[in-house]
């Protein structure tokens, strides 16, 4: 339920029939734009086909609708006080400490990280993006070493107190861990090295379609091979549990933030959208490795990398 997939992939084809899927762009700007402008005529259209399939179709879309949110986090609110917001993603680190989804994130990821090894015949090097305090970062490097894996990891965020907290933790677990002060929305501009894997885990929501998509088109100006996006699977029932478990450490912004993120969690077609607009058709795929939705956008094998289509999970709402 909210993945909405049979009328999310009619509307999708209408809008890869009008030709304005993929949108032509000339810089990242222009995409940023186009993009937003595309989903919120995707939902139009998926609501239209969802009135004339009727029934549970027309009633979840609905339910999605009523759902849905663009409330920002407490912690991302200029308004709150930064060590508070550092508290609230520290919180989040360890939840996903104690949920196992560090451990799980590697074994998603680390087999990409074996074939580029094998194809390249060097080092690769990952940058994980909007990072936070670097709790996944951290967790990969230390599993790196653990597994021998040839892997470099650099973290990123646009918050110094974020950066200073990864940068203390990485000295203190003796961890290889660099951290860089970049905005994750002007990869093209502030970054100047270039990485095998673009990464960016549990941050998808923070940002508009348009903002995903400009992610990924700068991570292939910059020479990544691939992009992998991790967020929340947007479920009902994930709608319900994620401020439950939240709750258990007893802070109630917390609670609250868990909440607003799983409504506004992407599903499974606009995931499609943004990376089709980023990268054109046939460059990604989204698998679900519960509770999460993992989009990988492939740059180096672009034409041969099918992407999920109306043929794929047709009967599957």
């Amino acid at each position: 339920m909210l993945q909405l997939r049979t009328a999310g992939y009619m509307a999708l084809d209408l809008l890869r029939e009008s030709r304005a899927l993929p949108p032509s762009w000339n810089d990242t700007s222009e995409l940023g734009r186009k993009t937003d402008n595309l989903m919120r005529r995707f939902y139009a259209e998926r609501s239209a086909v969802s009135k004339k399939l009727g029934g549970s179709f027309f009633i979840e879309d609905l339910l999605d609708r009523i759902l849905r949110t663009d409330e920002t986090e407490i912690m991302d609110s200029l308004s709150v006080p930064m060590p508070e917001r550092l508290e609230l993603v520290c919180a989040l680190d360890r939840q996903n400490r104690f949920m196992g989804l560090y451990t799980h994130y590697a074994k998603l990821i680390f087999p990409l990280v074996r074939e580029l090894s094998s194809k390249k015949q060097r080092k690769i090097r990952l940058i994980e993006i909007a990072c936070g305090s670097g709790g996944l970062a951290l967790a990969l490097a230390a599993e790196a070493a653990r597994q021998n894996l040839p892997l470099s990891v650099t973290a990123s965020d646009i918050v110094p107190l974020y950066i200073e907290q990864g940068e203390n933790e990485a000295r203190r677990r003796e961890l290889p861990v660099q951290f860089l002060l970049l905005d994750a929305c002007r990869l093209d501009e502030s970054c100047k090295e270039e990485f095998d894997i673009t990464l960016i885990s549990h941050s998808l929501h923070h940002f508009s379609p348009g903002e995903i998509a400009v992610m990924i088109a700068a991570s292939a100006a910059r020479g990544s091979s691939a992009f992998i996006g991790i967020d929340g699977y947007r479920d009902l029932l994930l709608g319900i549990g994620m401020p439950l478990v939240a709750a258990l450490q007893s802070i109630p912004a917390f609670a609250m933030d868990g909440l607003t993120s799983a409504r506004k969690f992407y599903s499974e077609p606009e995931l499609s959208l943004i990376a089709e607009s980023a990268a054109g058709s046939g460059s990604h795929t989204i698998n679900h490795s519960w509770p999460t939705s993992v989009l990988t956008v492939r740059f180096d094998t672009a034409k041969t990398i099918p992407s999920k289509t109306t043929s794929q999970r047709r009967t599957d709402q």
